[in-house]
C-alpha cells in the first residue's frame, strides 16, 4: 500500500512530498489548527481560497479538491470537508474531498503526498473511519500518502 504513517511536523515535510493536503471549510477560514499554518505559510492561496469559499455561487465546496501550486513550496490540496469552522465535518465529504484530491494529484503529475489526521481534529471525526477513507481513495495509487498520525517538532 502507498500510505506511510508517520510522526513529525507536516510543514517540515521531511519526505520531500510534492503536496501538502488538508482538511478545510468551506466559508473561507483557515483561522484554528493546522489551516492557520496553510494561512501564515501561504497567504496567497488562502487569498484565493476565501475567494473561492464566497464567491457567488460558491467555487469550493464540500468534497471538492482545490490546488495551489507556488513556485519553490511543495503544492497544496485544500480539501472540502466541512461547512464552517468548528466541529461539522462528514464521511460523505472527506471520502469525496479524498477521492477530488487524488484525481488532481494525478492530473498534476504529483507522485507524494503528506496530510495530517483529516477531519478527525476540528472536524470531529473518529481517526480510525477517516483513516479507512484514505486507505480507500488512495489504495492502488502509484504515488506515496504520508500521513502524519502524531505531531513532532522537528529541527
Amino acid at each position: 500500500m502507498p500510505i506511510e504513517y508517520v510522526a513529525g511536523d507536516l510543514f517540515a515535510n521531511r519526505f520531500g512530498a510534492d503536496a501538502l493536503a488538508h482538511g478545510c471549510n468551506c466559508a473561507g477560514s483557515m483561522g484554528a489548527g493546522i489551516a492557520v499554518g496553510f494561512r501564515e505559510r501561504y497567504p496567497e492561496m488562502f487569498a484565493e481560497y476565501r475567494r473561492r469559499c464566497k464567491a457567488d455561487p460558491p467555487e469550493f465546496g464540500l468534497g471538492d479538491a482545490f490546488l495551489w501550486r507556488e513556485a519553490g513550496k511543495p503544492a497544496v490540496l485544500n480539501l472540502g470537508t466541512q461547512p464552517r469552522p468548528g466541529r461539522g465535518a462528514t464521511y460523505p465529504a472527506v471520502e469525496a474531498a479524498l477521492r477530488a484530491a487524488r484525481a488532481a494529484a494525478d492530473a498534476a503529475g504529483l507522485a507524494s503526498v503528506a496530510m495530517p489526521r483529516i477531519a478527525a481534529g476540528y472536524g470531529g471525526l473518529s481517526w480510525n473511519r477517516v483513516k479507512g477513507l484514505i486507505e480507500a481513495a488512495f489504495a492502488d495509487w502509484a504515488g506515496t500518502v504520508y500521513v502524519y498520525e502524531e505531531f513532532q517538532p522537528e529541527g
